[in-house]
Order: C-alpha cells, then sequence, then structure tokens
C-alpha cells in the first residue's frame, strides 16, 4: 500500500466510484418491490454518490496543498505548536 496521500486518495475514488456503479447496476427494484415500497439500493447508491464527492474534493485539496508545499508547512506548524506546548 502507498504512503504518499494522493495515491490513497485516489485509490479511494476508484474505489468509491467502482462502489457507485455496483450500487447503480443492483438499485433496479422490480415493479412488485416499487409497489411495497421498497427502495433497496437506494440509500445505498447515495451513501456512495456522497462519497465519490467528498473523496473527490479532498483528492483536489491535497493536491493543490502538496503542489506548493503548504501542507508540509501547514504540519510543521502544527507539529512546533505541539512542541513548544509540550515543553
Amino acid at each position: 500500500m502507498s504512503t504518499n496521500p494522493i495515491t490513497r486518495l485516489h485509490d479511494a475514488v476508484v474505489l468509491a466510484a467502482t462502489h457507485v456503479w455496483l450500487s447503480l447496476a443492483a438499485a433496479d427494484p422490480s415493479d412488485a418491490d416499487r409497489a411495497e415500497g421498497v427502495d433497496r439500493g437506494q440509500a445505498t447508491t447515495e451513501y456512495a454518490l456522497v462519497l465519490l464527492a467528498a473523496a473527490s474534493i479532498a483528492l483536489v485539496l491535497v493536491a493543490w496543498a502538496t503542489k506548493g508545499g503548504k501542507l508540509t508547512r501547514l504540519f510543521d506548524a502544527v507539529v512546533d505548536q505541539l512542541i513548544g506546548k509540550a515543553k
């Protein structure tokens, strides 16, 4: 497993997209199920779409932050603050 955060987020987005696709393929209830009010797969599909959107936004933010070295500076600032408070 890669330790690169962008690679890990990319893998998460691909996994979420696969989950969405599989959920959409399985989310076609029969007419009998619709008559009974059963919407199997709809909640799962909605959940998967939300996860996909969140992972995509996170991927864009991490790519933006790492491009300019902002993530490294932020991490260093947080660690410096923690060390300063621990002394």
